[in-house]
């Protein structure tokens, strides 16, 4: 028996190009916000990522890869679980930027999220970086 289509719960509403230009970062959610640093594209995350709510840090970092040539670090300093659905979105969202001639790179001091990277074989696709880069001064 299929469930008629008023007992479906409503997933996520679809993102189209339109909706992910890159002219302004989604709204904050528990668990990702994202904000300029100089010439970076920052998303930061917090708390729990895992299948329930990896769609929520999927967001940002979709809008934060849209355009040509960006450069995103993605602040993981906080997260207190991480799982395959975030390192799923990770994957995504660096093909993603690379695509588009830019890069993604993850900041990260916890040795916990380390072991994750590793025994998943991607310490080498996103070695971690200790804090967030200071940006480079402008030249006058």
């Amino acid at each position: 028996m299929t469930p008629e289509a008023d007992d479906r719960t409503p997933g996520p509403p679809e993102r189209t190009a339109s909706d992910s230009s890159g002219a302004l970062p989604p709204t904050a959610n528990p668990y990702a916000r994202t904000y300029p640093n100089g010439p970076f594209t920052v998303v930061e995350v917090s708390g729990e990522i895992d299948l329930a709510t990896a769609g929520l840090l999927a967001e940002h970092l979709d809008a934060a890869t849209s355009r040509p040539g960006p450069d995103v670090l993605v602040d993981l300093r906080h997260v207190g679980f991480f799982d395959c659905s975030g390192l799923r979105e990770l994957c995504r969202a660096d093909t993603r930027a690379r695509e588009r001639g830019g890069r993604l790179r993850l900041v990260s001091d916890t040795p916990r999220l380390h072991r994750l990277l590793r025994a998943a074989r991607l310490l080498h696709r996103f070695p971690p970086l200790a804090h967030i880069p200071e940006p480079e001064p402008k030249p006058e």
